[in-house]
C-alpha cells in the first residue's frame, strides 16, 4: 500500500477518553513505524475544522464511546467526504444501542438476554427484574456504569437513593436477567472470527477497572472451551457483524453458561470501535493468529480503502 497522511481520531469527552487516548497513541505509533504520515487529533468541538485543515488521506477513528462510536462522528465524516475507518454511519447508530442491537439480530436467530428499558427513578421504588439482575447503560460501552444487582448486595432492596450506581449517572437504564458462566469475547476482522478469548476477573466482574487495569484480568487466548462452543462463538460474532453492516473489525462479547452448553451461550454487544491498547483483546487475537499490532492496524486501514 502506498504511503498515506492519516489523521487519527482520538480522546474526545466521553468516559472512555482515556482508553481512546491510548488506542490512538498506539495507532499513530504504529502508522508512522510503516512509513504513514501520521496526523494526532484530540478531538474537541472544533473537530471539523482541524480534519479540513489536515485534508488526510483517511482518517483512523480511535475514539470510543459517545460521539465517536454513535453515528456522530461518522456522519461529520460523510459530509466531508472523508474516509474513514470501521463501521459506517447506520451501524455504528444501531450497534452503540443495545435495544436496537437486540432488535436486528435476535429475529435472525441469536440469543440475546431479554431486557427492558427502566427509568433509573423507578429503581428506587422496586426491581425490574427478580435479583440477581444486571443494569447498564442503554449506549455506553467499556461496561462503563454496569451493575450486577444481588439478593444480600450492597446497594438496597428496593436500591438506596444515595448509593452510588449507574442509576445515578443515567436516567436510563437497560436490565437484563444475570446469566451466570463465563466472560468470552470474539474479534471479527473482515470476513473471519480470528480467536475466542476467555476474560477471569481476579475480583468481582470484567468492569472498566478490571478491563484497562494490567494484571486485574486475566485473558486465555484460546479460550479453554470445548470446541463446539468456539465454533458457535464464532459463528456468531461473524453473523452479528454483517448483519449489522460492521466494516473492519468488531468485538462480540457473550456470557457463556456452562452448565447449559451451547444453550448457555449468549450475545452480549457488539463493539464497533474495538479498543487497540496494549491491554486489548482485539490485537491479542491478532497476534495468536500470526499478526503483528502494526500489520493489524494496516489492514483496518486497507478495509477502510
Amino acid at each position: 500500500m502506498d504511503r498515506l497522511h492519516v489523521a487519527v481520531l482520538m480522546g474526545g469527552w466521553s468516559a472512555e477518553r482515556d482508553v481512546s487516548l491510548m488506542s490512538g497513541g498506539g495507532v499513530a505509533d504504529a502508522l508512522e513505524s510503516l512509513g504513514h504520515r501520521v496526523t494526532r487529533i484530540d478531538m474537541g468541538r472544533d473537530v471539523a475544522q482541524r480534519l479540513a485543515e489536515a485534508a488526510p488521506d483517511i482518517v483512523f477513528n480511535a475514539l470510543h464511546g459517545t460521539p465517536g462510536e454513535d453515528g456522530s462522528v461518522q456522519g461529520l465524516m460523510e459530509l466531508m467526504g472523508l474516509a474513514y475507518t470501521h463501521s459506517g454511519l447506520e451501524t455504528s447508530v444501531i450497534a452503540i444501542d443495545k435495544e436496537l442491537t437486540k432488535a436486528v439480530l435476535v429475529p435472525h436467530g441469536i440469543r440475546m438476554p431479554a431486557g427492558a428499558i427502566v427509568a433509573s427513578e423507578s429503581l428506587y421504588e422496586r426491581d425490574p427484574l427478580p435479583r440477581p439482575y444486571v443494569v447498564k447503560p442503554v449506549n455506553e460501552g467499556s461496561s462503563v456504569g454496569v451493575a450486577i444487582v444481588a439478593e444480600g448486595g450492597n446497594y438496597g432492596d428496593p436500591i438506596g437513593r444515595d448509593t452510588e450506581g449507574p442509576w445515578k449517572h443515567f436516567d436510563r437504564l437497560l436490565a437484563e436477567p444475570f446469566i451466570r458462566g463465563r466472560e468470552l469475547t470474539v474479534a471479527v476482522l473482515g470476513d473471519e472470527a480470528l480467536a475466542v478469548t476467555e476474560l477471569q476477573p481476579k475480583s468481582g466482574f470484567y468492569d472498566y477497572d478490571a478491563k484497562y487495569t494490567d494484571g486485574m484480568t486475566l485473558h486465555v487466548c484460546p479460550a479453554d472451551i470445548p470446541a463446539d462452543i468456539a465454533e458457535a462463538a464464532m459463528a456468531i460474532a461473524r453473523k452479528a457483524h454483517h448483519l449489522l453492516g460492521c466494516r473492519g473489525c468488531s468485538r462480540s462479547d457473550f456470557r457463556w453458561d456452562d452448565e447449559q452448553g451451547e444453550a448457555g451461550l449468549y450475545l452480549l454487544e457488539v463493539n464497533t470501535q474495538p479498543g487497540m491498547t496494549p491491554l486489548s483483546l482485539v490485537p491479542e487475537q491478532a497476534k495468536y493468529r500470526g499478526m503483528r499490532y502494526a500489520e493489524l492496524v494496516q489492514r483496518i486501514v486497507e478495509e477502510a480503502l
